[in-house]
């Protein structure tokens, strides 16, 4: 089923495929089969970023688009999928911000990896204080108009400078940030719960949620601080490993029992059933992984269930 995405017109699956992996932990002919068996399955969005993998040790940044830019060209099929990448973060040799000059040097560069003439959905990866949010739209008006960009999204954002972006959108006719990609799951709730989803639902912008499995804390397969030695994140979940971690992994394993699913499924379903929530962004590695996220697509929680799930999962400051 796809989705408008915000007031873009742009209609995407109710899940997107997230390729920070893509030229890190997958190396281009498996990222290659991912995006295949995610777009068999009828799915069609798929996020990265200018900066993926930069952290990977040899990379220098633009691995992630140059693969799918090669799947693209390979299987010539631009116009069956929607494309989101962003800009801003740091590069290397300070090209990193969200001036107007560094945007047009950037998106030229993400244009030629992902071997593309438009990009769907151009997002600001991480706000930049130092820059006025009416020059940053400005810029992505110019692009609009050139054809390169259809429509422009925020990641990172305040509730406050989203706002500032809304408001310039309204009094200067600038474009929209038409998404926000927060982080979002049931680990991490109350940056997103607090504001910016109240904001999101008045303005009607849509949501694409990043870490949606908390690093994979809800896989279940980090359990105790003896299994965080089972992959190269799982020092990322360490911090999860405490009594309301327990409580989240007890309520996961009690639902996806019900449901005779398994944790990860839950926890992106728990998502999905969030009116606020378009697409969860969610990774996989191997074809085995890829098949559980398509499966929590189609999997629809009760009432109860998630109920049960938001209880267990309250932040502390409200429990």
């Amino acid at each position: 089923m796809a989705v408008e995405l915000g007031r873009s017109g742009l209609k995407v699956s109710r899940l997107c495929f997230g390729g920070n992996v893509f030229g890190w932990t997958v190396d281009t002919a498996a990222s290659h089969r991912l995006l295949d068996g995610f777009v068999d399955a009828g799915f069609n969005f798929i996020d990265t970023a200018d900066v993926y993998s930069k952290w990977h040790e040899g990379n220098k940044g633009g691995e992630s688009e140059t693969i799918i830019g090669s799947w693209l060209k390979s299987r010539d099929n631009r116009g069956k999928v929607v494309i989101a990448t962003k800009v801003g973060s740091d590069m290397g040799g300070g090209e990193k911000g969200l001036s107007k000059a560094y945007i047009a040097r950037a998106v030229e560069r993400s244009l030629q990896r992902l071997q593309t003439d438009y990009i769907d959905l151009y997002q600001s990866h991480w706000d930049d204080p130092a820059t006025p949010v009416e020059e940053t739209l400005s810029a992505y008006a110019d692009l609009i108009k050139a054809g390169k960009v259809r429509a422009v999204g925020a990641s990172n954002f305040s509730p406050a400078r989203l706002t500032a972006a809304l408001t310039a959108h309204r009094r200067d006719g600038l474009p929209r940030y038409e998404s926000l990609q927060p982080e979002y799951n049931l680990c991490e709730r109350a940056g997103f719960e607090a504001e910016l989803a109240a904001i999101c639902t008045e303005h009607r912008i849509g949501v694409m949620t990043y870490f949606s499995l908390a690093g994979g804390f809800l896989t279940g397969k980090y359990r105790s601080k003896a299994d965080l030695g089972k992959s190269a994140r799982g020092g990322d979940v360490e911090k999860y490993l405490d009594a309301r971690g327990q409580r989240i992994l007890a309520a996961l394993d009690e639902v996806a029992a019900q449901y005779r699913a398994n944790p990860a499924r839950v926890a992106i379903a728990w998502l999905l059933a969030k009116p606020v929530v378009t697409a969860p962004i969610a990774s996989a590695t191997s074809p085995a992984q890829l098949v559980e996220l398509v499966a929590a697509a189609s999997l629809e929680l009760s009432p109860d269930a998630v109920a049960r799930l938001d209880d267990a999962s309250a932040p502390i400051a409200a429990a």
